[in-house]
């Protein structure tokens, strides 16, 4: 198996996919808009991929927020509400907000678990500021750490009672980012004590199955390498301060702000200590590169993917229930 989680081009696997994932064993794929076009066929392309993997814990990831971030949406899914909708509500009812985040995550992990999804890339444990980059600011829960980390942990449990494994994110934290990682690398230049905010979040659920990691150069800690590829920022800050001991995977690689060809950044990313690599663009001739040149997963971040895909007891529930007492409760706050 390799450490690295690959994207596909379309609704269905081509041969050329089939045949290369086959040889390949990626440690899972991720989904997004180009894979899902109704129930049936996006449940018969995750069949597809535990076929091929000849396994039916295969980690198939989608980013599922709800709010701008939704990759099964309208007419075949439902709108799903993003985080600011839940913070509003805890300004007021904070016991209700948590409620209500609980039951929205779990209705959100039965529809993904229906098609045979088993991981969500939620919730995002972002501290937000005035200054916080659009790009994050319209999906967090907040500003104040220890609200983002109750309706963190809700959603977490909320995901696992649907069928379907949460992701952190983005360690050691984004919300003092100014410019979009998806097209600039952002510097952090916030002291150590600033900081401690941001990681309040995650230290809260530092139990928590599957973490991400962010492309952010934090000068207090490192100031020449963003935090996916820095060693000193994975093992002192995410493993260390954080204390968290989950599979932790990179954000897309792709992104611009990392520099260098993707297996540069791939084998970049996991020598610094990340467990597995996100490569989200279903480019053949870049994911072969990839598979290349990365080793094997180590046992220990093969350890820490069973243990993430083993950690999901879903419970029973009524799906229109789950939205309704979610939709109630938010009304108090409209």
């Amino acid at each position: 198996m390799k450490p690295v989680i690959f994207g596909l081009s379309g609704p269905v696997l081509t041969a050329d996919e089939r045949a290369f994932f086959a040889q390949a064993r990626p440690a899972g794929y991720i989904l997004f808009k180009r894979n899902c076009v109704d129930r049936s066929q996006l449940r018969a392309l995750t069949d597809t991929l535990r076929e091929v993997e000849g396994r039916s814990d295969v980690a198939i990831l989608v980013d599922q927020e709800g709010g701008r971030v939704a990759r099964l949406g309208p007419p075949e899914w439902p709108t799903f509400p993003g985080g600011p909708q839940f913070d509003r509500l805890y300004n007021i009812a904070p016991m209700s907000a948590i409620e209500a985040a609980r039951a929205n995550a779990t209705a959100l992990g039965m529809m993904l678990a229906e098609v045979g999804i088993t991981v969500d890339c939620h919730p995002i444990l972002d501290v937000i500021r005035p200054e916080t980059t659009e790009a994050i600011a319209v999906r967090a829960f907040g500003s104040e750490p220890m609200r983002v980390a109750a309706m963190g942990r809700a959603t977490l449990e909320g995901l696992a009672a649907g069928g379907v494994v949460g992701v952190v994110k983005h360690m050691p934290g984004h919300g003092r980012a100014l410019v979009d990682s998806h097209h600039l690398l952002p510097t952090v230049t916030a002291s150590e004590a600033d900081l401690e905010d941001d990681l309040a979040p995650f230290r809260a659920l530092a139990h928590a199955p599957m973490g991400m990691t962010s492309h952010i150069v934090f000068e207090a800690w490192d100031r020449e390498r963003p935090a996916t590829m820095s060693p000193t920022i994975i093992e002192d800050v995410i493993r260390g301060r954080i204390g968290f001991d989950g599979l932790l995977m990179t954000d897309d690689i792709d992104m611009k702000a990392l520099s260098g060809t993707p297996a540069d950044k791939a084998a970049g990313a996991i020598a610094a200590g990340c467990d597995v690599v996100l490569d989200c663009w279903a480019r053949m001739d870049e994911m072969i590169a990839i598979a290349d040149r990365l080793s094997d997963i180590s046992p220990r971040a093969r350890e820490r993917l069973d243990a993430a895909m083993g950690s999901v007891t879903a419970e029973e529930g009524e799906f229109a229930a789950l939205i309704a007492k979610r939709d109630a409760l938010l009304a108090l706050a409209a």
